[in-house]
């Protein structure tokens, strides 16, 4: 199951690659001056990750980051539109508003009643990477188990999953696509080695350590899962702190609608569990 799988995702990735390529080429010929500001946002975007190296740059251009660089002047304005509030990268709960920070605990409590590793573990064992989505940008999904909390209208919360990765299983570097949310990890299951942890550049978060992650995921960032034990996690996208929450929430509106089937495109190296 897995390689077929992912032998398709490789095939759709690499049609998206040639047609983005393809229009850089006639946009560069074209219109050269829209080329340099499309390169000079993405200059400007990869350079948020600090410590810049030649490795990451290919990435970014050429690689997984193709995607996030397509979206870079959106992001840009994302970034203007939230003013007064800096994007911080890497955030503590209690930074984000009270309502915010009420709605992100409702749905981890919600995990801690459920027993979703219990209700998951039999299809996930299956695979070495998987994924199931409950909400995708305010969309809720139907899936083969149900949380009641996960599919209730949230102000900020607007995509719940669960990613599991078992044993000695980790990503490469790779890059969210949008600056419209941030993405909330919280640990599932009780994991006790320090081997498994995610890292956004310089920051690492050992899940034995602290169960809760808050960060940009456009930034460059790989998990790892260097253990004999399976490693469950809750991501929750919430809608940036904004001073114009509505604006924001229109804008989540319509990218759910371009969006709505679009989660191969990033998650292309999960299965999904149906």
């Amino acid at each position: 199951m897995d390689q077929e799988y992912f032998k398709k995702r490789k095939q759709k990735f690499l049609v998206q690659s040639v047609i983005w390529y393809t229009f850089l080429a006639l946009l560069s010929y074209f219109l050269p001056e829209v080329m340099i500001f499309y390169v000079l946002c993405g200059a400007y975007d990869v350079s948020r990750n600090g410590d810049i190296d030649g490795r990451m740059l290919y990435r970014y251009f050429f690689g997984n980051g193709v995607p996030t660089w397509a979206l870079s002047p959106f992001n840009i304005l994302m970034d203007l539109l939230t003013l007064p509030f800096v994007n911080k990268k890497v955030y503590q709960l209690d930074e984000l508003p009270e309502e915010c920070q009420a709605e992100v605990k409702q749905v981890i409590e919600s995990v801690k009643v459920e027993n979703v590793v219990e209700e998951l573990t039999s299809r996930a064992e299956k695979v070495q990477r998987s994924m199931i989505f409950f909400k995708w940008y305010g969309n809720n999904i139907e899936n083969f188990y149900t949380v009641p909390d996960f599919h209730k209208d949230y102000k900020y919360i607007k995509t719940i999953g669960i990613s599991i990765f078992n044993k000695s299983e980790s990503t490469d570097e790779h890059y969210g696509p949008l600056r419209t949310t941030l993405r909330v990890l919280y640990n599932i299951n009780d994991i006790t080695s320090k081997d498994s942890y995610i890292k956004v550049r310089d920051t690492e978060n050992r899940w034995c350590e602290k169960k809760m992650f808050i960060f940009d995921d456009t930034l460059s960032h790989q998990s790892f899962n260097e253990t004999d034990e399976a490693r469950y996690v809750l991501f929750v996208d919430i809608v940036r702190p904004s001073k114009c929450h509505f604006v924001m929430e229109l804008w989540v509106k319509f990218i759910a609608l371009i969006m709505q089937k679009m989660n191969h495109i990033f998650y292309s190296s999960w299965v999904p569990l149906k």
